[in-house]
């Protein structure tokens, strides 16, 4: 569970890097394909290859849709113009968004302590895009992207807490990478065109992002659930972003400023009011 925070932590500065040298939509479709070969392989030799259940079909398609490809999209977009630490924050504000979604889409109780505790995590991501609502522009663009990304994984996430499971998750996570990647594609084409020539630079940082911070941090993040409580996950994980946001100070000299740091407190005050056992 700690290496899983690091390794998500160290990612967005990774993924900044990498997309100044791959444009960010083939960026995210070469992660996906990379991840899901060798998610493939690792539950063939499990001997637990098999095409997803009929009933699972529908999260597979959602989750890899959502979760997945336009998340990978959307942040790598974001990523070409705002710092990856402010970034993370805004990316897993995600059970700030659950809450209500939840409550709406699954009829769970929505308590004065998660009411309130989405009210402080709005306000919390309000502060760190404050500087845009000045700037306007690209700024602003790239925090509604983010915000973007946070509900599609949010809308993935309701949709898992109301399935039934056949299979493993580990069993359908190379699957939907696979339709991450096979989404993105089209679209990168399409918008970006043919990638052309990598750098040295590009590739090191898909060998770190598509085997380790994708494949392994999937595989880890299940094993993971399997033997911690829901609430020391979620708690665990709210380190990612502070963390990311203290390496890319220190590799990227992101600034932090008060209203920046505020902001974090906030939000993750925030989630930690809205996550239940």
């Amino acid at each position: 569970m700690l290496s899983l925070v690091l390794i998500w932590a160290v990612s967005w500065p990774v993924i900044k890097i990498g997309i100044g040298q791959i444009p960010p939509i083939w960026y995210g479709c070469l992660r996906y394909a990379i991840a899901a070969l060798i998610l493939f392989g690792l539950v063939a030799v499990r001997g637990e290859l098999a095409l997803p259940p009929r009933s699972d079909l529908s999260l597979v398609v959602i989750s890899g849709a959502l979760q997945m490809a336009a998340y990978s999209a959307l942040t790598g977009l974001a990523l070409t113009i705002l710092p990856p630490g402010r970034a993370s924050v805004l990316a897993f504000s995600t059970p700030v968004l659950v809450a209500p979604l939840a409550a709406w889409r699954l009829g769970e109780k929505m308590s004065s302590k998660i009411a309130a505790g989405v009210m402080i995590g709005c306000a919390g991501i309000v502060i760190i895009a404050s500087p845009s609502f000045a700037i306007g522009g690209k700024q602003a663009m790239a925090y509604a992207m983010l915000m973007g990304a946070a509900t599609a994984w949010a809308i993935a996430i309701v949709t898992v807490r109301g399935h039934r499971f056949k299979s493993s998750a580990l069993n359908l996570a190379p699957w939907q990478m696979l339709i991450a990647a096979m989404l993105l594609f089209p679209v990168a084409m399409f918008i970006e065109g043919f990638p052309g020539q990598f750098t040295l630079l590009g590739v090191a940082t898909l060998a770190y992002v598509a085997p380790v911070a994708t494949a392994f941090a999937y595989w880890a993040v299940v094993e993971a659930g399997r033997r911690f409580a829901a609430s020391t996950m979620s708690m665990a994980l709210l380190a990612t972003p502070s963390l990311g946001l203290l390496i890319s100070a220190w590799v990227l000299d992101e600034p932090i400023n008060a209203s920046l740091l505020t902001g974090v407190l906030l939000t993750a005050t925030g989630i930690r009011l809205t996550v239940t056992r």
